[in-house]
């Protein structure tokens, strides 16, 4: 589609036939006078005592157990930047629409203003008390497009604060989805992750916080080297540098992203568009594996890595394989965690999420599965990608958004981690059976 198309469309989209992409919708009837005052006066009463003299009764009487809250101040809005809250409102309302659709999960969009220093970037303190005091009403957080390094901030003291799931999905989504395509291209190139070598070009919110998850995954800070705008982050280097970079700074005599390049097995791409050239993919390790995720350009396009050597490349697109995108986790992070009623999103549970999106991808793929992917991915299905009883290969490391799988594999292995680790307030008993209730759940 022509970008003037997309563009006429996508107002169109967002303009007819109401405003926006979401609405509210009743679970309960209002016809009667009845209903009425079972739903408001007199009989609200009763809920609200009830609730009152037993406090957990709240997530069994209101919707909070299934309510997510898209929290921005439209600081960092996909490859915008800081555009303020007015104009990331349909970024979150797209994500309430993705919450709902896979994960059927109400989410609320919030944009906050007034929550900035005198130079328009985050206050963090600012950001933080608005958030803690929404606390009551909600079953978990997940922020979004809030600039670093207050992002950090953000997180990470609410965390602390507060007594439900705080999540902001640019940093640890792509993190943990790009971690199972990494594992599993790794494999299909007979690599071990301790001794890969790695370069990150992008030293943002979402580069390091993939950087630090590939480590917990097993990879070697020292086998890293990360890059920003200003090149190679190298021990001494005083230029741009935060306590996050500061982490990733190494003894290398490399000062630019091509010298970075050289002999590296793994690229991970958070950055601007056409910055990695075929030479640089031919000057890294045999069967180099590529992750260029800027969007709406890559680094590298796919088949100029490809023709350079390259034995996997993965981006951000849903037009090229292996789309590293962030709806194969947050619908089934959350869903997973609200179930357990889950006091936080700790580490344990991005792991597992990660290791069941890299499970997926080398399970044999049902028949009534595989219809469904053939219907969203015909090009792909007719190519053989679904094809095996082990389908995993160079152009399938990651399962495809449309799965029906994802989700429920995805919630079941959070929910069991988050059991694992203690921070499950309403266990399962029962994981098999619960897997088998969100697939259930979610073809309704």
């Amino acid at each position: 589609m022509k970008q003037q198309d997309l563009r006429a469309a996508a107002l169109d989209y967002h303009r007819s036939p109401v405003p926006g992409k979401i609405a509210i919708q009743l679970t309960k009837p209002c016809a009667t006078q009845r209903d009425l005052s079972l739903a408001y006066s007199p009989g609200v009463a009763h809920p609200c005592q009830e609730i009152e003299a037993n406090p957990d009764s709240v997530w069994e009487l209101t919707g909070r157990a299934n309510t997510v809250a898209v929290v921005s101040d439209g600081t960092a809005v996909l490859g915008l930047g800081n555009i303020g809250p007015e104009a990331g409102l349909p970024v979150m309302e797209g994500k309430a629409v993705l919450f709902k659709h896979f994960a059927d999960i109400d989410a609320i969009p919030l944009c906050l203003a007034k929550v900035f220093r005198e130079d328009g970037r985050t206050d963090a303190k600012k950001l933080i008390a608005v958030v803690e005091c929404l606390e009551p009403s909600l079953g978990g957080i997940n922020l979004e497009d809030i600039g670093g390094p207050a992002c950090f901030e953000v997180e990470q003291t609410l965390k602390q604060r507060m007594g439900i799931p705080v999540f902001h999905d640019d940093q640890h989504g792509t993190a943990i989805i790009s971690t199972a395509a990494v594992l599993n291209a790794l494999k299909l190139t007979g690599r071990k992750i301790e001794q890969a070598r790695f370069v990150v070009n992008g030293a943002g919110a979402a580069g390091i916080a993939c950087a630090e998850f590939y480590i917990a995954a097993g990879a070697r800070r020292e086998n890293f080297i990360l890059c920003d705008s200003k090149g190679a982050i190298y021990k001494g280097r005083k230029e741009g540098m935060t306590a996050e970079k500061e982490a990733f700074a190494v003894a290398t005599p490399a000062r630019t992203l091509a010298e970075a390049l050289a002999g590296a097995d793994v690229f991970v791409g958070l950055s601007v568009g056409n910055c990695v050239t075929a030479e640089m993919v031919r000057a890294m390790a045999k069967n180099p594996i590529l992750f260029p995720m800027a969007n709406p350009t890559p680094e590298i396009m796919p088949d100029l890595a490809l023709a350079a050597g390259a034995a996997v490349v993965g981006t951000g697109r849903s037009d090229f394989p292996n789309q590293v995108n962030n709806v194969l986790g947050f619908p089934g992070i959350f869903r997973g965690a609200l179930d357990v009623r889950a006091t936080q999103i700790n580490e344990e549970m991005k792991r597992a999420a990660s290791l069941a999106l890299a499970e997926l991808a080398t399970e044999e793929i049902p028949a009534a599965v595989k219809a469904t992917l053939a219907k969203a991915y015909p090009q792909d299905a007719a190519a053989g990608m679904f094809a095996g009883a082990n389908p995993l290969k160079a152009t399938y490391v990651i399962p495809k958004p449309f799965d029906p799988r994802v989700v429920p594999r995805v919630a079941r292995r959070v929910a069991a981690a988050a059991m694992a680790s203690g921070v499950a307030r309403q266990p399962v008993a029962d994981l098999d059976a619960y897997e088998q209730a969100v697939t259930r759940r979610l073809a309704r």
